[in-house]
């Protein structure tokens, strides 16, 4: 497998960067570029790192509590950006409070996120899927 560009950052008014430098970190570390937007990020940072990059996912991290609202919308704007098949990861304390995390997976899938992660999941848990799903992807010919 071919190890593209992945963009990752933390989303909305959230400044937690030691997981976003973490992550950026392992991902390097396995032979992956890195575009790296960095925290305050909005849906368009992402969009257009992946649109300037031509990297095929994008992973949103966010730690206080208010992702579920900084996300929505996301699909649709990879979408109207011309990045339809974009892969979409999230994951860390991505709602308030302690919510079902079934219930917020779904909600999540419902918003055309591909891969919802529960707060406290090890990167290198997540790490399985990222080359998983670039490997499906790979396949497809994308």
């Amino acid at each position: 497998m071919k190890k593209p560009t992945i963009v990752i950052g933390v989303i909305g008014a959230d400044v937690h960067a030691v997981g976003n430098k973490i992550i950026e970190y392992i991902l390097k570390e396995n032979g992956f570029n890195v575009a790296n937007v960095g925290v305050l990020s909005s849906q368009e940072d992402f969009i257009n790192a992946a649109i300037e990059t031509n990297a095929p996912m994008i992973l949103v991290s966010s730690l206080y509590g208010q992702g579920e609202l900084d996300c929505r919308g996301m699909r649709d704007k990879c979408i109207e950006a011309g990045i339809p098949d974009v892969i979409l990861y999230v994951g860390g304390n991505i709602v308030v409070g302690k919510q079902d995390f079934k219930d917020v997976e779904k909600r999540f899938k419902d918003m055309g996120f591909n891969r919802v992660f529960p707060p406290g999941t090890p990167f290198e848990d997540t790490l399985v899927w990222v080359i998983e799903d670039l490997k499906a992807l790979e396949a497809k010919g994308k």
